[in-house]
């Protein structure tokens, strides 16, 4: 009979790493193979891709109910995408403080009220990436001052718009869908407040 419990976390870990080795590093990821037994006492391999920095995407919220996406060429997908602002913070640093600086790179937007939206873990079964979320608003316009490789188009939208393009999937980025749902929980939850 299958074990349910109610606080996962409360469960001690079925696994045993016998060793490790660093495959590979650069600025952003450290690649490491672990030697394990794993949860049914067979022996294998896991391997693991850390990342350096801490993920952070922001939802800016316009006044007029208008929010901006950022598009840009994925290479790793071989594909323009469209997602909220988002990049890599110092993990030593306010995250705020970074996501700021990401906001003001991509767009051009300060902000001067920041609601959390929460952690999100981008794809836990091979990577340690954790992501914060937040919803930007009471924003200012300044230009936008993207890093020299990148190449970035801003599109401004209603924000339901955003919302319903993360629904039926032209939003495939797992920060932007997550942070444009949450965002949209908190605004449907501030009106029947």
């Amino acid at each position: 009979m299958e074990r349910i419990a109610e606080e996962p976390a409360a469960l001690p870990n079925p696994w045993r790493t016998t060793g490790s080795r660093h495959v590979y590093a650069n600025p952003w990821i450290r690649v490491r193979e672990d030697q394990v037994v794993r949860a049914d006492g067979s022996p294998g391999i896991y391997g693991v891709v850390a990342f350096q920095n801490l993920a952070l995407g922001a939802v800016p919220l316009f006044a007029d109910g208008s929010t901006v996406l950022v598009g840009q060429y994925r290479y790793t997908l071989d594909t323009w995408s469209w997602e909220i602002p988002e990049g890599g913070g110092d993990p030593a640093r306010g995250a705020v403080e970074e996501m700021g600086r990401e906001l003001r790179e991509e767009t051009g937007l300060v902000a001067r009220s920041w609601t959390p939206l929460g952690e999100l873990h981008t794809s836990n079964s091979v990577t340690d990436e954790r992501a914060l979320l937040f919803l930007a608003e009471d924003l200012e316009q300044h230009d936008a001052q993207p890093e020299p490789s990148e190449q970035l188009l801003r599109w401004r939208l209603p924000f339901d718009q955003a919302v319903a393009m993360a629904l039926d999937g032209r939003v495939t980025d797992a920060l932007s869908v997550a942070g444009l749902l949450r965002a949209a929980d908190v605004l449907r939850r501030r009106r029947e407040a």
